[in-house]
């Protein structure tokens, strides 16, 4: 079982520390001249970091909260940062205009900033309603819990979140949803305590699903695999991405992504060996990991990975799920 993403400690967080900053900055080298995508703006702590740098930076978000930091940016480098609402699914057009594009930086996952909003719903820590919605818009997680039947329910908590107890979970919010609908994320939080319990130590016990009803919500997994393609349409040769990631199950799609072989079936030896795909990333570094000082001044980067890689010259791929590892809920259409 991979950790859940970006989890939370029981102080409330400070500002939004973007994590990895200096290993991230190696990967994608922002020197003066360089133009680089930040696929996930967040608060802007890359874009900060790339801009100071020299670099030209394009920020990309579909979070309207984030336009205090967009401001601020915009006033401290007015020539050198633009910014473009939207996801960063479709971040090669989002950007078309705005061509050639060196590098493209993707930090997947809730930010330290919406966890700390307990309005947003993000949190179990935090009392507030049970939305979830980066875009503020669609379905909410309230709708999830209050709508899905149980076994759906259940299958969605397992295929997201890994959690091994999801069907006396699901069991659970819905004997409670026939009292009261289930509207606000610290009601949620206890009724999952309640039953699968807490042990002194352990992670929180709505960690798991939390992580698997906001996946749901925002559809990360596909918006995951739709930038990663996208980056590789916008990028030529000689162009850099790299990807931070929080859980295992991200962490596996971006990995296959760079290097599709890790993906596919073990060859045996007594059978005529498959052709190599040509590589669109060459070279893929290893999964980097925070160190401990890191670690010691931010807990919520205890599960990031970064992986990034160098575009090739080959032609980019069509979309394709296969060999990537997107998880998928079972039932589902």
């Amino acid at each position: 079982m991979g950790k859940p993403s970006l989890p939370e400690t029981e102080e409330p967080g400070g500002p939004h520390v973007p994590v990895l900053l200096a290993e991230v900055l190696a990967a994608l080298e922002p020197v003066a001249g360089r133009r680089i995508v930040d696929g996930t703006f967040g608060a802007g702590g890359y874009s900060r970091a790339m801009l100071e740098a020299g670099a030209e930076v394009i920020g990309i978000d579909r979070d309207p909260s984030v336009a205090p930091h967009v401001d601020a940016l915009k006033a401290d480098f007015p020539d050198r940062f633009t910014f473009v609402a939207g996801t960063f699914s479709e971040l090669d057009t989002l950007v078309a205009q705005l061509d050639p594009v060196d590098a493209v930086v993707l930090d997947i996952g809730v930010s330290s900033m919406q966890l700390d909003q307990a309005e947003r719903g993000f949190s179990f820590m935090r009392e507030g309603p049970l939305d979830m919605r980066m875009s503020k818009s669609g379905t909410s997680a309230a709708d999830l819990v209050n709508e899905l039947e149980a076994e759906q329910l259940a299958n969605l908590l397992y295929a997201y979140g890994e959690e091994r107890k999801s069907r006396r979970i699901a069991q659970f919010i819905v004997a409670a949803r026939q009292e009261t609908p289930i509207t606000t994320t610290l009601e949620l939080a206890r009724i999952i305590e309640k039953a699968i319990g807490r042990k002194p130590g352990d992670a929180h016990p709505a960690t798991r699903s939390f992580q698997a009803l906001r996946i749901a919500v925002n559809g990360e997994f596909d918006q995951l695999v739709e930038g990663l393609f996208a980056a590789e349409r916008l990028l030529a040769e000689g162009g850099r991405l790299a990807v931070v990631s929080f859980h295992s199950l991200e962490d596996r799609i971006v990995k296959r992504f760079f290097d599709p072989d890790k993906g596919g079936p073990t060859a045996s030896r007594h059978l005529p060996q498959v052709e190599m795909a040509p590589r669109r990333w060459q070279p893929v570094s290893k999964a980097v990991k925070s160190g401990k000082s890191e670690l010691a001044r931010n807990p919520r980067a205890r599960s990031a990975v970064l992986r990034s890689g160098v575009r090739t010259s080959e032609a980019a791929r069509a979309v394709d799920l296969s060999g990537l590892g997107v998880p998928r809920i079972r039932g589902a259409a």
